[in-house]
């Protein structure tokens, strides 16, 4: 097993294809848009991609851009489109590709990790490495066009981590906060 790292447009066409079948596994409906971007190309989408031999066991892509909180700036990562084959859930896969991310994001210059998830999955993301953020509510979409984490119907939460002192010495500010993330009309919420 192997993790390869590769900001998204440069996927091989072979692997993406393999990652989009995963994706329509985990979250089936009726397909999106053709032809257009995965993700916004301003968030500087970077894909992890576990693979055995040439196959996709899991996938995720690592979003960043900069995040204005409590009158402070950071260089802010998250996790998006997170996926393990099903026939490999269990077997840790999952867990090793989302601890990479965390350490992707560190080393990719990030002061902080934030992302929701289903609160089902909270454990899962703690066992690699992030912590829950109390009542922090991430909100997507745009400044004109919200998208909050905590909308009807919806059961979340808030996943962190800070990775550098400026994020630690600033961590206060983000348990029970409305986070103002607007990571644009695409990625409504990463």
């Amino acid at each position: 097993m192997r993790i390869l790292t590769l900001p998204e447009p440069e996927v091989p066409a072979e692997l993406k294809l393999q990652v989009a079948e995963l994706q329509d596994l985990a979250w089936p409906g009726p397909p999106g848009p053709s032809g257009g971007p995965v993700h916004d190309p301003a968030l500087c989408p970077v894909s992890l991609l576990l693979l055995d031999g040439a196959r996709v066991v899991a996938a995720l892509d690592v979003l960043s851009k900069e995040l204005v909180h409590a009158g402070r700036t950071y260089a802010a990562s998250g996790l998006s489109t997170v996926v393990t084959d099903p026939a490999c859930r269990g077997l840790g896969y999952g867990r090793r590709l989302v601890a990479a991310a965390r350490d992707a994001a560190r080393e990719g210059g990030a002061d902080l990790g934030l992302f929701t998830c289903d609160r089902g999955l909270r454990g899962f993301y703690e066992s690699a490495g992030w912590a829950v953020l109390p009542g922090a509510v991430l909100v997507g979409g745009t400044a004109e066009e919200p998208f909050p984490s905590d909308r009807e119907g919806f059961d979340k939460v808030t996943m962190a981590a800070f990775f550098t002192a400026h994020a630690e010495r600033h961590r206060v500010d983000f348990p029970h906060s409305r986070i103002a993330l607007h990571p644009g009309a695409i990625d409504r919420l990463w």
